[in-house]
């Protein structure tokens, strides 16, 4: 993956952010029922109509719906007709982002309308997960998305890189920031629970919920006409670790350090990061390899422990920094997101606002 921060790139920001009330269960509703609301929001936001977007990129899982191609039937929540350009990626919402914005660079068009959404709700999302793991030596074994996260946050523990109280720490934070989050699944006090899967506990790990999130991005001049403080992405890039859990140290995340630093994350401090952590120890990596300090705000959203639709949490991180520099609440925000178990690929931008 080239760097894609510096010259010859085109000036492209986050220009509107929209994403539903995060729930346990949407059993009333249909994708395409839980998205319109969403993509409805952040076209009133610009002012714009369907057909002033120049690109549609979504992202979503079959696995999750259970059937094949069952991101087609969310177009018509878009409105495919007249013909639109459009693509879709089978990954996190972030992912969906990163083409649109590719795809701006091109100068093939000025605006693109970004969304994800995943219902996890109907079926036990553990194990549907395990279906991304290495088809020959691990997915056989069945081992589920909490189980590998508690080999990590084992790993974590016998490095001496935390502890259980530590990661109950990363909890409470989150969660009492999510009381702010009026989308937020969970908020508040909510207690650590029993082991799940030793060390984890029911508070170190994500709910399970259903969701969805869009966003309006803008390249140069129509970026400005369309927001009062774009969210400029200043740099992008996802890496993605070996394949084989077993070849991997999991306290690390070399993939997220090179990520970071090919987006230029590491030029200047930043002062918010929205990191998609699922599991409290996941925290602890992604600030080493990040090189967060407490002097950055993290999750001020509450973060994926306090709503983790999957498919969309990534998108959700992204769109809740670039919402920060829109109100003048940050200047340089730092946005993660992350697809597969024990963090396995990594994105990583870095959004500013305009001078004030």
């Amino acid at each position: 993956m080239a760097e894609h921060t510096g010259p010859g790139t085109r000036d492209v920001a986050i220009v509107a952010f929209g994403q539903t009330g995060h729930r346990r269960t949407s059993d009333e509703l249909s994708e395409v029922e839980m998205l319109m609301p969403v993509l409805h929001e952040v076209l009133a936001a610009t002012g714009l109509k369907t057909s002033d977007i120049g690109f549609t990129c979504s992202g979503s899982s079959d696995y999750l719906a259970g059937r094949a191609f069952s991101f087609t039937m969310a177009l018509d929540g878009v409105g495919a007709w007249p013909p639109i350009s459009e693509s879709h990626v089978e990954m996190d919402g972030a992912w969906a982002l990163y083409e649109a914005w590719v795809k701006l660079q091109t100068g093939e068009a000025d605006t693109a309308l970004v969304y994800s959404y995943g219902k996890s709700s109907p079926g036990s999302v553990r194990d549907v997960l395990t279906r991304q793991l290495d088809p020959y030596y691990l997915a056989p074994l069945w081992p589920d998305s909490v189980a590998l996260a508690a080999l990590q946050a084992q790993a974590l523990i016998d490095a001496g890189d935390t502890d259980e109280p530590t990661l109950a720490g990363v909890a409470a934070r989150s969660r009492d920031a999510a009381r702010a989050n009026s989308h937020a699944q969970l908020g508040g006090s909510v207690p650590q629970g029993d082991y799940v899967v030793r060390p984890l506990r029911t508070g170190d790990c994500p709910p399970i919920g259903d969701g969805a999130a869009a966003v309006v991005l803008a390249a140069g001049e129509r970026a400005r006409e369309l927001c009062a403080r774009p969210a400029w992405i200043r740099g992008i890039d996802h890496r993605i670790e070996a394949h084989s859990l077993g070849v991997r140290d999991l306290t690390d995340s070399p993939s997220t350090r090179l990520a970071a630093e090919r987006a230029g994350a590491f030029l200047r401090p930043v002062d918010t990061a929205e990191l998609h952590a699922p599991f409290t120890s996941q925290e602890v990596v992604l600030r080493k390899a990040l090189r967060l300090g407490d002097e950055v705000t993290v999750n001020p959203s509450g973060g994926a422990l306090a709503a983790n639709p999957v498919m969309a949490a990534g998108l959700i991180r992204l769109g809740e920094a670039a919402v920060r520099v829109h109100r003048g609440a940050s200047d340089r925000a730092l946005a993660h997101a992350t697809s597969g178990p024990c963090l396995q690929q990594n994105l990583v931008a870095v959004l500013e606002g305009d001078p004030r």
